[in-house]
């Protein structure tokens, strides 16, 4: 079941899908009747599951999923996996690639490889205050207080 991202408990479990670029104005909103349409059918063992999303940035895609009626299962979970996997080909996007970065610089959003992401903190191109997005958040709480946060404050800090 659909519900507005907002009124989801803080407890609900959250996973972040990063885009190595932003979507289109177009690309959106296609992407949001995808999402409306495959959370409104997402079930795990036959129950409906009251799930919600927001799309950050033009590139983050935020899936939640409020467990307290029903938890997500191992084949609901591919389900949503394998959503991913279609909004990937036919936008011709990388959304489960974890191996990349995202950071601000100023209000730009930046995206870069793990590897020239480590190269760029030894050159003090970014540092600990460099603000980054810590996909690795579980759940909205942790989402809404230590996603986007100094480097420093981050698994990102052991590369500055």
């Amino acid at each position: 079941m659909l519900v507005e991202f907002e009124k989801l408990p803080e407890t609900s479990r959250v996973w972040i899908y990063q885009a190595n670029r932003s979507f289109s104005t177009e690309e959106l909103a296609e992407i949001k009747q995808a999402m409306d349409a495959f959370i409104q059918e997402w079930t795990a063992h036959g129950q409906h599951l009251n799930a919600g999303y927001e799309i950050r940035y033009n590139r983050f895609i935020v899936l939640a999923l409020d467990q307290t009626m029903s938890s997500a299962s191992g084949c609901s979970i591919d389900a949503s996996v394998h959503f991913i996997q279609e909004l990937e080909k036919r936008y011709g996007v990388d959304l489960l690639d974890k191996m990349n970065v995202s950071y601000k610089q100023g209000e730009y959003v930046a995206y870069k490889p793990l590897l020239e992401f480590k190269k760029m903190a030894k050159s003090k191109s970014v540092s600990p205050k460099t603000v980054v997005f810590n996909n690795l958040v579980t759940n909205k709480g942790e989402y809404l207080e230590h996603w986007e946060v100094p480097a420093s404050e981050s698994w990102h800090a052991r590369f500055m």
